[in-house]
């Protein structure tokens, strides 16, 4: 069996882990057999009693498995008949997009779920193995480039319920890149996971592959590890797909829409002013009263209009008048104001209804007001801290979904890359966006180690509660958990210990080096093995000659001289001489330091110089002895 797995490709090992069920390594079920109790299986037991036990231990194991395959088929169904209303559902998410609170309800969900950390990154990845976290940061901040592609995702995944990410592999490099599918034209389909057959596992080909995702448009099928489903798990009867946040708010969009509708003809037809145009008919038969106003009141809307080429003469709308002006015939000649002006709706104030209904579509994307720019935020703050803590829970919620297939994405680069024994040795986390609740956090941390301290502090040599009871009922540790933080710190007071005799051990860092030979004491270098150290002569130490230390010479120590240090002279130190006047300044002090380390290396270099020409010389006047002996 082991020698037939070595044989598998990396691809068909890829679909032994994540095939099953569709799960990561961590979760996946373990191949369940199949019992088909027939005269060609043997049962082996000690007795007839324990046969007929573990006879009927199977009959009762392969009738559950029979339940199973039901219950599944069931839910197949039920997702098959979701498909047609999950078109529906996109095609309100879509139309719902053009609506500004629920578009910036998905801007503030996407910003929120990704925010940068103190590092500024997106997201934080933890491992005990370096190089497993570098293979991961290489992952996801460049070839996924996860700060560009993560938000838009996270986005689409919070409006659609589900995203789609098609992952490009590579049998030596692993996930090299990933592509955005259109949502709207991929389906998942999970097959029967408990009647499959162990013995086909590795030689089944289309009934055990576990999860498929099928691009409708193109007739295209992917494997489960081709593909990373992001989807927010919310309502059972949408599975295997997510649900959307938008899901419980398309009744209200939909009225919120009537209502702005309906506002807005209120408005056209009642706003505007009227006019009430009184028109005198006299003694006019009261048949043709209706025939006459008409006729003026065609006047006041239309106008006739004469085509010079043609000579049609066409009566056409007039935009100055109103439409919906009244004509009132009267026959008194004496009525007073004969056009009268009625004024427009003095209730377009009154939007409760749309305020109602706006109150609850915010209700249902669970975003607060003052996020949308509703409301100003009131008592001082506090109010917006208490609505960003419950929201900071519906943001977590998102990133615990969308991390749990970004760990499918690193398991499967991990799979490829050989890491086999390390595909559970990283944590992806995305950052927490609420201040407020770390806040709370810590707040209640002080008061648990406050609380600590005071049932562990001994009051006449006893305590009221010892250490482990503490640490068990405060901060609910596990007796492993106790004895581990006593041998850290056990570890910890050791290395406390070695961290005092650093002095003893580390004489010299080397940290100032740089710094020592700019402003440190000039060390005289030494030009030649044989350089005299008592008679005087070039470098001599006693006799004064170039150099000497003793007798003054060319920078002599103890005569006064060029440079000497007792008897005055230039730049002497004990007499006094050039030089002296400049004690009580440092930045003097310190570039006649540096001029003099400059002299002294212009000194040293001459010296070799010097040297150089004697070997040189020597070396001719050895090639001429050469030459003579030759001639000889």
């Amino acid at each position: 069996m082991a020698e037939k797995k070595d044989n598998l490709t990396v691809y068909q090992k890829l679909f032994q882990v994540f095939g099953q069920g569709g799960g990561t390594l961590r979760s996946r079920p373990q191949d369940n057999p199949k019992y088909n109790l027939t005269d060609k299986d043997l049962i082996v037991t000690k007795s007839k009693q324990d046969f007929e036990k573990e006879k009927l231990q199977l009959q009762q194991q392969k009738y559950l498995e029979s339940q199973w395959s039901k219950v599944e088929n069931e839910m197949f169904q039920k997702a098959t008949y979701y498909e047609t209303t999950r078109l529906a559902s996109f095609m309100d998410y879509e139309a719902m997009e053009f609506t500004p609170e629920i578009a910036v309800a998905l801007d503030i969900m996407g910003e929120e779920s990704c925010t940068l950390n103190e590092q500024g990154n997106i997201m934080s990845i933890f491992s005990d193995s370096s190089r497993i976290k570098k293979v991961l940061e290489d992952l996801f901040f460049n070839v996924l480039d996860i700060h560009s592609n993560l938000p838009m995702w996270t986005r689409n995944t919070c409006k659609y319920g589900d995203n789609f990410v098609y992952l490009k592999l590579d049998y030596k490099y692993g996930i090299v890149g990933a592509s955005q599918l259109t949502n709207i034209e991929i389906a998942r389909e999970d097959s029967n996971m408990f009647s499959q057959n162990a013995d086909n596992l590795n030689n089944s080909t289309e009934t055990n592959k576990g999860v498929l995702f099928k691009w409708k448009a193109k007739s295209l099928e992917f494997n489960a590890w081709e593909v990373a489903h992001f989807r927010l798990l919310g309502d059972d009867r949408k599975l295997p797909y997510g649900t959307s946040v938008l899901d419980k708010v398309r009744r209200t969009w939909r009225q919120l829409l009537l209502a702005e509708d309906a506002m807005l003809v209120y408005r056209v037809t009642r706003a505007p002013e009227r006019r009430v145009f009184k028109v005198y008919v006299g003694n006019i038969d009261d048949d043709d009263v209706e025939a006459y106003v008409q006729k003026v009141a065609n006047k006041f809307k239309r106008t006739q209009q004469a085509d010079n080429e043609t000579g049609q003469v066409d009566v056409r709308y007039n935009t100055l008048a109103v439409d919906q002006d009244y004509f009132v015939p009267i026959r008194d000649p004496n009525q007073s104001m004969p056009i009268e002006t009625l004024p427009g709706a003095t209730n377009l104030d009154q939007i409760a209804d749309i305020q109602f209904i706006q109150r609850k579509m915010v209700t249902a994307l669970r975003v607060p007001k003052t996020f949308l720019g509703f409301e100003e935020p009131i008592g001082e703050g506090k109010n917006l801290a208490l609505m960003d803590i419950r929201f900071a829970r519906t943001i977590n919620r998102i990133q615990q979904a969308m991390v749990q297939e970004l760990n499918k994405i690193a398991i499967v680069h991990l799979y490829i890359l050989g890491f086999h024994d390390e595909l559970d040795n990283f944590k992806l986390s995305l950052n927490n966006p609420s201040t407020q609740g770390e806040m709370l956090k810590v707040e209640q941390w002080k008061e648990k180690v406050l609380l600590y301290k005071d049932l562990v502090a001994s009051s006449d040599g006893i305590a009221p509660t010892s250490h482990t009871w503490a640490k068990k009922n405060i901060f609910n540790w596990s007796e492993d958990e106790i004895k581990l933080d006593l041998e850290q710190q056990r570890l910890e007071k050791a290395a406390a210990a070695e961290l005092e005799k650093t002095a003893e051990v580390i004489t010299n860092t080397g940290f100032f080096t740089k710094i020592d030979k700019l402003y440190g004491d000039i060390i005289t270098k030494k030009t030649t093995e044989t350089s005299e150290e008592s008679d005087g002569g070039f470098g001599g130490d006693d006799a004064g000659g170039f150099g000497g230390d003793d007798a003054g010479g060319f920078g002599g120590d103890d005569a006064g001289g060029f440079g000497g240090n007792d008897a005055g002279g230039f730049g002497g130190d004990d007499a006094g001489g050039f030089g002296e006047s400049f004690r009580g300044d440092e930045n003097v002090i310190d570039k006649l330091l540096l001029e003099g380390k400059k002299k002294n290396e212009d000194i040293y270099n001459m010296t070799q110089g010097i040297e150089d020409l004697i070997s040189s010389s020597e070396e001719i006047g050895d090639i001429s002895e050469d030459d003579e002996h030759s001639v000889d």
